[in-house]
């Protein structure tokens, strides 16, 4: 069953923004994963609030696969970076399974 990953990110520096550009593109394919999304150009339907600068979007082969980008050691100070330099929020949405 495929996962979702969803996030949104308003960096608060661009420090980080090349070096985990450069390696996140490589480990999101080594976990199977693909970006569906990843752009400054969405808006908002419904709620309030702040807008994040960016949406990303990635499908995910299994929850597992997700887990294991998510904890990858090579990601881990990458990780770090980002939530240091950017508000971010990450959910991981289950997809639809065979509903029939």
């Amino acid at each position: 069953m495929a996962y979702y990953s969803v996030l949104d990110v308003t960096p608060t520096s661009d420090d980080w923004i090349p070096a985990y550009s450069a390696v996140s593109d490589t480990l999101v394919s080594k976990h199977g994963g693909q970006y569906i999304a990843r752009t400054s150009n969405h808006e908002r339907l419904e709620g309030e609030g702040e807008g994040a600068a960016m949406r990303i979007v990635i499908v995910w082969p299994s929850r597992q696969a997700a887990l294991d980008f998510i904890n990858d050691p090579e990601y881990q100070p990458h990780l770090k970076a980002r939530t240091a330099g950017s508000i971010s929020n990450h959910y991981l949405i289950e997809g639809l399974g065979d509903r029939s």
